[in-house]
């Protein structure tokens, strides 16, 4: 049974017909169907266009079947979901207001259990909203948000203090982020995000899953800021470009896996940053691939605990990168993965190089240490001086990594449907 809980909800006023969008004006009220419908009873509109907003508070299955739109005329929230164990399915659900005080959003879900699937949500600020909502399957959902720039965009789902949901095979796009924040145990699978800012933020959420997601063109893919115990697995991350472009990005998160990704044409594949965090973790890369970014990999204030094991790295301008401070090279464990440059030989034709690939940084650490020198990466001038460092070096070059058994031959590259 729910129990009012006034955190769950900013304060937001009740907004009159009259002054929604006339577009509205006229149409019937769905709520009047809501009303007229039997607790646990099933709801099947008529085809057609509904006036908005809808509050459900008790269980019962609404089914548009494709065919009903309700649409709140530009004002507050579309629909709110204030029960546990009811069903939304084959809605239009648009035209949410664009307040952020008020988190103006096409679905806001308040209850447990539910069921929200195939709904066609936009031009909404915010998409889908949970806040202390567990156990929901929010599945085959398109979320859009309106056409603001993109800070001003709402999320197109949020979930807050909202655990054991199944997030799946929704397809998010042009809105600001999908976050999951407090959240512990959801499972994000198979969905699809482009053209947004955030594909997931996770920010103190542990035990989460992300499974088989494609992001395409997104500043950033997978964000992990403050988790434990994340599961990254079978994932397409792909274009994300720009000053801040990170396939996914690591902020003092410790015991997490990075398993069977592909991570291409990205500023930066893997952004670390004082990960992982607390004493005696790791955080475990196996058989991904790192493929024509920028940056492969980069460490920041790394203090050591990563563990690379059977990965790919080719095309990358550079593989590997440290920033914030000295590598831990020696606290860091590289073993079995494929590197394109490597220049040694496997003479015994057991597919593992007979000499160990290493890494070093010559002109390099001019832009790994000092930030503004990243400017000047690969100019002519730098790469000149990396050259004579290379040929006759004025000072110790720095190890950042040694891989004691470097596959020899390519991988073949994993099926991500």
């Amino acid at each position: 049974m729910l129990t009012n809980d006034f955190s769950r909800a900013k304060h937001c006023d009740i907004i009159p017909g009259h002054q929604r969008d006339k577009r509205i004006h006229g149409l019937t009220p769905f709520q009047a169907l809501v009303d007229a419908t039997p607790d646990g009873g099933t709801l099947t509109p008529p085809p057609g266009s509904y006036a908005g907003p809808v509050r459900v508070t008790r269980p019962m299955t609404i089914d548009g079947r494709g065919a009903v739109v309700i649409d709140a005329g530009g004002k507050g929230t579309v629909l709110r979901l204030d029960t546990d164990g009811a069903t939304l399915a084959g809605l239009r659900l648009t035209g949410s207001g664009d307040s952020h005080d008020s988190d103006d959003a096409c679905v806001n879900v308040r209850g447990n259990r539910n069921r929200i699937e195939n709904l066609v949500i936009d031009d909404c600020l915010f998409g889908i909203d949970l806040k202390q909502a567990s156990g929901n399957t929010v599945r085959g959902n398109r979320v859009r948000s309106k056409p603001l720039a993109l800070g001003l965009r709402g999320d197109g789902l949020r979930l807050w203090t909202s655990h054991d949901n199944l997030i799946e095979d929704n397809d998010i796009t042009e809105s600001r982020d999908v976050v999951a924040w407090y959240s512990k145990r959801n499972v994000f699978r198979g969905n699809r995000g482009s053209a947004s800012r955030y594909s997931i933020h996770f920010m103190f959420s542990d035990d989460n899953l992300v499974e088989g997601n494609r992001f395409v063109g997104n500043t950033v893919g997978v964000y992990l800021m403050y988790t434990e115990r994340t599961h990254v697995r079978r994932n397409v991350i792909t274009h994300a470009n720009g000053p801040a472009g990170m396939g996914i990005g690591f902020k003092e998160t410790s015991d997490t896996d990075i398993e069977g990704n592909e991570i291409v044409y990205c500023a930066v594949g893997v952004g670390s940053d004082l990960s992982p965090f607390q004493p005696d973790t790791t955080i475990r890369f196996t058989g991904n691939r790192f493929a024509y970014n920028g940056v492969g990999l980069l460490f920041t204030s790394e203090l050591g605990g990563n563990v690379l094991v059977d990965n790919r790295f080719e095309g990358n301008v550079t593989h590997v990168a440290y920033a914030g401070g000295a590598p831990a090279s020696e606290r860091n464990r590289w073993a079995d993965n494929y590197w394109d440059d490597y220049q040694g030989f496997d003479r015994d034709g057991d597919g593992r190089g007979d000499t160990a690939h290493e890494l070093y940084a010559y002109a390099d650490r001019l832009w790994m240490e000092l930030p503004f020198a990243m400017f000047f990466r690969n100019a002519p001038s730098l790469e000149l001086l990396d050259f004579l460092e290379r040929l006759a070096p004025f000072a110790s070059p720095r190890l950042l990594l040694r891989d004691a058994s470097p596959r020899y031959r390519r991988p073949a590259v994993a099926s991500h449907g």
